[in-house]
């Protein structure tokens, strides 16, 4: 007898100083061979140093809206018809854009050089929540290149 899939979501406990899921879900996602303990310290400090610049709000609400900030509504995806291939723009389901925001701002994190990743990773989150930054630059790309294609949107599948 096959076992039915489980979603991960229920089970994934919130971390332990913020009590967020999400906040859970990006240190996993973020934590590098199997380093929990790291990924939480980096996460944590960038959370702090998000708390001494950004005065108005908390830094969970600062990283809660960044990540909302990043999610793309719509990308682009190949299909093939007729021998040619078109890039035909698709909306994003919320577990796709909740991942492509992590990923979009870690690889922002993980492309700069010169800095500890704390501070990588706080500026991103601070650039991200004012609608600034390369993570965000990211989304407006995916998002001007599905409003380009949009005439192939009648593919769509």
């Amino acid at each position: 007898m096959a076992r039915k899939f489980q979603s991960t979501e229920r089970f994934l406990l919130p971390d332990p100083k913020f009590g967020s899921r999400l906040l859970s879900k990006f240190i996993n996602t973020f934590m590098y061979e199997g380093k929990k303990s790291i990924a939480q310290r980096v996460v944590y400090d960038a959370l702090g140093v998000v708390a001494d610049r950004v005065k108005e709000e908390p830094p969970i609400e600062v990283f809660n809206k960044a990540i909302e900030n990043v999610k793309p509504m719509v990308e682009v995806r190949p299909k093939r018809v007729g021998g040619a291939n078109y890039q035909v723009p698709m909306e994003v389901n919320s577990k796709r854009r909740q991942s492509l925001a992590f990923r979009w701002i870690i690889q922002s994190v993980r492309g700069g050089k010169g800095k500890p990743t704390a501070v990588k990773l706080a500026d991103e989150l601070i650039a991200a929540y004012k609608r600034e930054g390369s993570a965000m630059k990211t989304r407006e790309t995916v998002h001007r290149m599905a409003e380009a294609n949009k005439a192939f949107a009648h593919f769509a599948w």
